[in-house]
């Protein structure tokens, strides 16, 4: 029971929310566990348990559950572990695996489990109903005040600050920090009229609905883990997310302008898909679907503002990136978290609240945006799109991206790639990974996919020019600052495995003694790590990426020992389905 004044005023709170979706119950969660004296209250229109697109993740989300203490509830709800993606994609229409880890290093496969060891690298494919409902329940048990069947009908403002909501009930809430975390609906960010950029030609639709057999995955699923597929048509692409063993998200992405002139309703272009592409009406044989064939635009973009005098934008409603690098949860989680501790620190005043609030929407902002040019590429450079080929060029040449694996990966990391700060990741991709998906891509020219390191026998530091600067990182409900280089767009964050190469190399130049210094390095950061070889490894990825945004320069001496870096065609998490995973050496 809401208790009211007498004009209909709810009490006032500190933090009142609109969605309760897994931004506004993440953020929620975070404010309660750092702060429980803080009020907050979450408005949904809805009333959960609810079906919602948006079912596959990445595995940055896990460290999110973990922190605001629901990893373990998700975790007893069973879902299928996800251990990357099959693709048809690029420059042959065999199937090819991505995975977020070589199959060698998965272990005890039982549940529930801790977030440890290989489960802290995966992610989940979760079906949203039981995924949100865990989440909102959580925040209320941490002591938010959870409202559901509740829309706010009219956001009140005045000189850009937020008075008051109104309900559709004619109530009048009051609080000192408005968050929309409504989604697509943006009910704070359309009513003040926060104007959004498209910065792509990126303008899908997409269509799905609900599939489900006894036994309908099993084929699919080993010990409780399996792979979203995507599989390309000549005119977009299908997802195929396995929920259980018995019921799957089906859905067809394409291009607006194809649709539209098609002439063809929702129902009837999607299940010509579905019959179209040879794998997915194999495993759908003998299936039944809900018949509701749901549909809503997949138009990039980013909102020109994230924050206002007392509100601030969070999730999808700031931003929002093409499908098909399943980032969409992910960034919503991050950007929650990301929140949580900023509106933390405005409550503790011990920093400046004008930098706290820039570097929110600074970052964020980037983040949707790095991710929007990662999806370009990857429509510009698949060559099964024969019927859109036409929209893809023009996606390539209106982003400036010049279809050759060098120029592409400059072009993408230039501002910095940072799905984890202080390391090369986007889209659950290391930068190995990534350039190994570039051996599957239709490039210009020989499509040759090297490194830049390789055969370096001397590295040195190129700060020159650069500036430094203060960036926002928000950790265990607090915004540290962490140094920050930045020259002609280019940042790097002096953090993580960055900030550690950046050492090793102000003392060693030499190849064979900053691999040395490396080595040293990690074990001395690292102390009671058994497994020193990934961390390793992610460090020579780091120098690679300074290098090839000018912040290490290279030298190849002839008679002086080099390094040595490649990336296979066919490796451990990278490979072509029919071959399998390349061993280890």
């Amino acid at each position: 029971m809401v208790s009211r004044s007498h004009d209909g005023v709810v009490p006032g709170h500190d933090v009142v929310v609109v969605g309760g979706g897994p931004g506004g119950a993440t953020l929620g969660s975070l404010i309660r566990k750092y702060n429980p004296r803080l009020r907050v209250l979450i408005l949904e229109r809805e009333h959960f348990p609810r079906e919602h697109v948006g079912e596959s993740q990445l595995p940055p989300i896990g460290r999110v559950l973990q922190e605001m203490g629901a990893w373990e509830k998700i975790e007893a709800a069973g879902f299928p572990v996800k251990l990357g993606a099959t693709y048809t994609w690029g420059k042959t229409t065999e199937p090819w695996v991505f995975g977020f880890i070589p199959e060698q290093e998965i272990r005890d496969t039982t549940r529930p489990a801790k977030y440890a060891g290989w489960r802290s690298r995966v992610a989940l494919q979760v079906e949203r109903s039981r995924y949100d409902e865990i989440l909102l329940e959580h925040a209320s048990s941490l002591g938010c005040e959870v409202r559901q069947g509740v829309r706010v009908a009219k956001v009140h403002h005045d000189g850009g600050a937020i008075s008051h909501l109104e309900t559709d009930q004619g109530e009048r809430i009051v609080g000192r920090h408005y968050v929309d975390a409504s989604g697509n609906a943006a009910v704070i960010r359309r009513q003040l009229g926060v104007e959004v950029d498209a910065p792509t030609l990126l303008r899908n639709v997409a269509f799905w609905d609900y599939w489900e057999k006894p036994g309908l995955n099993a084929p699919l699923m080993k010990n409780g883990t399996v792979r979203v597929q995507i599989r390309s048509l000549g005119f977009g692409w299908i997802w195929y997310i396995a929920l259980s063993e018995d019921r799957t998200s089906v859905g067809l992405v394409c291009n607006a302008e194809y649709y539209k002139t098609s002439g063809k309703r929702p129902e009837q272009i999607y299940h010509e898909a579905l019959k179209a592409e040879p794998s997915v009406a194999g495993w759908l044989s003998g299936a039944s679907h809900r018949g509701k064939v749901e549909s809503t635009t997949d138009w990039s973009y980013v909102a020109r503002r994230a924050y206002g005098p007392n509100w601030f934008l969070c999730g999808e409603c700031l931003g929002f990136a093409d499908p098909i690098l399943a980032a969409g949860l992910t960034l919503t989680h991050t950007c929650a978290e990301h929140l949580a501790c900023t509106i933390l620190e405005l409550e503790r005043g011990e920093q400046d609240a004008a930098w706290l609030r820039r570097q929110y929407e600074e970052i964020q902002q980037r983040r949707v945006a790095q991710h929007i040019k990662f999806a370009e590429y990857w429509y510009s450079a698949n060559g099964l799109f024969k019927e859109v080929l036409d929209n893809c060029t023009k996606i390539a040449q209106g982003a400036g991206l010049k279809l050759d694996p060098a120029e592409a990966f400059r072009w993408l990391s230039h501002g910095g790639i940072d799905d984890h700060l202080g390391q090369f990741a986007i889209g659950g991709l290391g930068l190995s990974g990534f350039k190994a998906v570039q051996h599957r891509f239709s490039h210009d020219g020989d499509g040759v996919v090297a490194c830049a390191i390789d055969g370096a026998t001397h590295l040195k530091l190129n700060f020159a020019g650069a500036t430094r600067s203060m960036m926002a990182a928000p950790q265990m409900g607090r915004v540290l600052k962490i140094e920050v280089l930045e020259r002609d767009g280019a940042r790097l964050p002096l953090v993580g495995h960055y900030k550690l190469v950046a050492d090793v190399l102000a003392k060693e130049h030499a190849a064979d003694r900053v691999v040395a210094g490396l080595k040293r390095a990690i074990a001395a950061a690292f102390p009671g790590e058994t497994n020193l070889g990934p961390l390793f490894s992610q460090a020579m990825q780091a120098i690679e990426a300074m290098a090839v945004r000018g912040w290490v320069e290279v030298e190849k001496r002839p008679e002086a020992v080099a390094i040595r870096m490649s990336v296979p065609e066919e490796g451990e998490i990278i490979y072509s389905q029919s071959k399998g995973p390349a061993k280890k050496a």
